[in-house]
């Protein structure tokens, strides 16, 4: 229970540093990737304020023996570059540009009844229910393609 508590706390800090920032505004996200015109650099000190207080959070972190609600720590290990990486940054990248919200913006917007934040977060779940189905389909399909890769081998065997 602890942890569920634990989560909560740390997703109430967030949404209120979101909010506070102004990263909940999607004119303030389109005014900082708006370079040609009337560029707002605010956001630019937000995101690198959150990267200086991650970085010395996770060293601090990392130092411990353990963390306090489980046994080891969950550190993701891969750092190749595939091709869905690529392609969901770019459709990450060009959804915040063309909406100004990103995922967790997005959420906490929905508590002020922000219209435009219900109609993207609708659009998020229908891309990542999209995506599993495509996902699912993909891996069927390798599957068969496995399968028959072996049925050939074994009967040119026989």
């Amino acid at each position: 229970m602890r942890p569920l508590f634990s989560a909560f706390g740390v997703g109430v800090v967030m949404a209120l540093g979101l909010g506070l920032a102004g990263m909940t505004l999607p004119e303030k996200i389109v005014g900082f990737l708006d370079v040609t015109g009337k560029w707002d650099p605010s956001l630019a000190f937000v995101l690198l304020s959150a990267v200086v207080v991650y970085g010395v959070i996770f060293r601090l972190t990392m130092r411990r023996p353990k963390p306090v609600f489980d046994e080891t720590f969950s550190v993701p290990m891969r750092r190749d570059i595939t091709g869905s990486l690529v392609v969901g940054s770019l459709i990450f990248g060009a959804g915040w540009g063309i909406t100004g919200l990103c995922p967790a913006p997005a959420l906490v917007s929905l508590t002020a009844g922000n219209v435009s934040a219900l109609v993207f977060v609708a659009a998020m779940f229908g891309g990542m229910f999209a995506f599993r189905i495509f996902d699912n389909y993909r891996a069927r399909a390798a599957e068969r393609a496995a399968t028959r890769r072996l049925i050939e081998v074994t009967s040119e065997q026989v």
